[in-house]
């Protein structure tokens, strides 16, 4: 099977892992990355974005133990468009989180006004943090937590409360 899934992984996370994991369960695996021009359209929050060559190296370098690990071939290509790569005739499945499901259906709409089968939509959970709010790299970026969610400790040194 052959596998899409797109984002701009900035900066990776226990979230993203799960979707690498998915992907790399399924088939062999493309994963779009969004280009510097489309990156900060992609987000709400309007944070900064490392640049895409920072991006690529530090997605390589989290995807080839993926690909090692299930044995599976797999390729990033930079997104130039929101829809990205999925609407291409090869891939079989698009895995998304939940806040893209969305735009997978509407790349699902494209394939079939472009003559081509729907893919299946996998939607991956949220990979939760200490406090039981989803992982985000924006959640990151703000210092509220790292990379696996665990919470990180106040600037004036104390430890985050943990909401139960």
């Amino acid at each position: 099977m052959q596998i899409a899934l797109g984002g701009t992984f900035d900066p990776i996370h226990d979230g993203h892992r799960a979707l690498f994991e998915r992907a790399f369960e399924r088939g062999d695996v493309t994963v779009g990355l969004t280009s510097d021009k489309l990156a900060p359209d992609t987000r709400q929050e309007g944070r900064p974005i490392r640049d895409y060559t920072d991006r690529l190296a530090d997605l390589r370098a989290e995807l080839s133990a993926f690909a090692e690990d299930y044995d599976r071939d797999c390729e990033i290509r930079k997104l130039e468009a929101p829809t990205g790569i999925a609407t291409e005739a090869q891939f079989d499945v698009l895995v998304v989180s939940p806040e893209t499901e969305t735009g997978g259906k509407r790349i699902n709409e494209i394939r079939q006004e472009n003559g081509r089968e729907v893919l299946e939509i996998d939607v991956v959970d949220h990979v939760t943090a200490e406090d039981g709010k989803p992982i985000s790299s924006t959640r990151i970026v703000r210092g509220e937590i790292d990379e696996h969610g665990n919470l990180t400790p106040d600037r004036d040194g104390r430890e985050p409360a943990v909401e139960e």
